[in-house]
């Protein structure tokens, strides 16, 4: 039998998402495209996991849409709602999501790495915005993602001309958080991973959101939407438990129970 084309594994509380057709360097078939967005959906319902690390299997981490499989007779806006829920249930996750990225990240692959809270990159990564060069225009949320990461004109130099760009360039324009030997790089997002699985869950879901949200929301409505969290978060054991380690001076362990009886 085939291998499955998305490999979902936890260990701990850290779950791994891994693209699995590393003989197209992960790029992604319409089949594939329903598989991985159940794959996100079900560890964003997995109480289980609190960290979500995407990732690539062979090498790469993703080559984009795979633009040479048989499409049959699919409307392309059909295809494009499937493609737009994968890159939904990725922006919803009420959980950290870490890109670990080696090799290829282009085209909706790279748009997949940065709908990720954080990336962490090898220094073989190679990105590009490659679209332009296929008569095609962003999606997976690209059109979104880009000005806001690296403002407007960076990002249209980027979708325009669909350069390649290294880790290094990547860094400096802020579209990824790390930059590490390929040696280095599993040992280091194992470690970012399990520093946010020890964190309050709760505390860290609101954090993300808030910081989604605040991005286009006017200054008074992030701050009624960070007192509406700061009301959650204070309904939870961690808030309590985090204030008896800082006076005690100990580590706390965090639950995300809820403390309201």
């Amino acid at each position: 039998m085939d291998e499955p084309s998305v490999l979902v594994s936890r260990q701990g509380a850290v779950s791994t998402v891994t693209l699995n057709r590393p003989h197209r360097k992960n790029a992604i078939d319409v089949a594939m495209w329903a598989v991985l967005r159940d794959a996100f959906r079900a560890v964003a319902d997995d109480s289980g996991t609190r960290v979500v690390v995407v990732t690539g299997a062979g090498g790469d981490f993703c080559a984009g849409a795979d633009l040479g499989e048989d499409r049959g007779g699919a409307h392309p806006l059909e295809r494009m709602r499937l493609v737009n829920s994968v890159a939904l249930a990725l922006h919803e996750l009420p959980k950290p999501s870490i890109a670990k990225v080696e090799g290829v990240a282009v085209g909706a692959g790279w748009n997949l790495a940065l709908g990720c809270d954080l990336v962490a990159c090898s220094t073989g990564a190679r990105f590009s915005q490659i679209f332009a060069r296929r008569g095609l225009s962003p999606d997976f949320g690209g059109s979104w993602l880009l000005p806001r990461l690296v403002g407007l004109q960076q990002a249209k130099r980027l979708a325009l001309l669909a350069d390649f760009v290294g880790p290094e360039q990547a860094l400096e324009l802020g579209l990824v958080t790390w930059v590490r030997e390929p040696g280095e790089l599993d040992e280091f997002v194992a470690g970012i991973a399990k520093q946010l699985a020890d964190g309050p869950p709760v505390a860290l879901a609101q954090t993300k959101a808030l910081l989604t949200e605040g991005a286009t929301a006017a200054f008074p409505d992030a701050l009624r939407n960070e007192a509406r969290a700061q009301t959650v978060n204070f309904a939870t054991e961690d808030t309590a438990a985090a204030f008896e380690a800082f006076l005690s001076k100990t580590t706390a362990e965090y639950t995300g129970r809820w403390a309201v009886r």
